[in-house]
């Protein structure tokens, strides 16, 4: 095994300028939260597209969709993720299939602080 290896290959997000410093709970933030509807033959789905900062220790996300009405239609719960970037798809339930829709999201610790909520508009 060479001898010079580094944490980049283990950690390649963590930069050596100091961009990229895992942070405390009370610093977490939301860098990305967006939907995409699914365009396919399959039922009607939206790809949601989340990233936070770099942690320390690892948050819970909580996400809502919403329709036009303001009633939810799916929701998930994403417990420590191990990755900071995550992508998952939600299946639009219920009567509304086009117009406009809500994401809710909010990223927290069970027993420290709340970090960061985010709410998000799109259109199918």
């Amino acid at each position: 095994m060479p001898d010079n290896l580094n944490m980049d290959f283990f950690f390649p997000e963590l930069s050596e300028d100091g961009a990229n410093i895992p942070l405390p709970p009370e610093e977490m933030r939301f860098l990305e939260l967006r939907a995409e509807p699914v365009h396919d033959d399959g039922p009607l789905r939206a790809r949601v597209y989340v990233e936070v900062t770099p942690f320390r220790q690892r948050p819970y996300i909580e996400i809502v969709l919403t329709d036009a009405n303001h009633t939810e239609i799916a929701s998930v719960n994403i417990v420590e993720p191990m990755q900071r970037k995550n992508v998952i798809t939600m299946h639009i339930r219920g009567a509304q299939t086009s117009g406009p829709f809500m994401l809710y999201a909010r990223l927290y610790y069970p027993n420290g602080p709340e970090a960061d909520t985010r709410k998000v508009k799109f259109e199918i």
